[in-house]
């Protein structure tokens, strides 16, 4: 359950993050209502709150690793949502930034609590 509890606290961070830039973006480069900017604001303060469930201790570990989620999140939202095409490398970069990920993760670190 450990692993696939930080699985998805990540991918719930990764929604409301990105889905939050996504639509302020919307409002201010698209032209969309200024409510969608506000709805942005809102999803982007939730990130902040999901972040807080991973089971890591170590803010920044969990933050470290969540940016590679944000990398691969991001390509993945582009292709789900506004029809981009990522090319090579751009999965190579993410793929990098997974492996990154698990790494900072999954490893065993040391103790650092006394």
């Amino acid at each position: 359950m450990g692993i696939l509890r930080i699985v998805i606290v990540f991918v719930l961070a990764a929604i409301a993050e990105i889905g939050g830039a996504w639509l302020i973006w919307q409002a201010v480069r698209e032209g969309r209502a200024w409510w969608w900017a506000g709805l942005g604001v809102i999803a982007l303060g939730l990130y902040g709150f999901v972040a807080t469930l991973q089971p890591d201790a170590n803010f920044g570990r969990v933050l470290a690793a969540y940016g590679g989620i944000f990398v691969a999140g991001a390509l993945a939202w582009g292709v789900i949502v506004d029809r981009f095409r990522p090319d090579r490398w751009d999965l190579l970069g993410a793929t990098v930034c997974l492996f990154g990920v698990a790494v900072i993760m999954f490893a065993p670190h040391a103790r650092t609590d006394g």
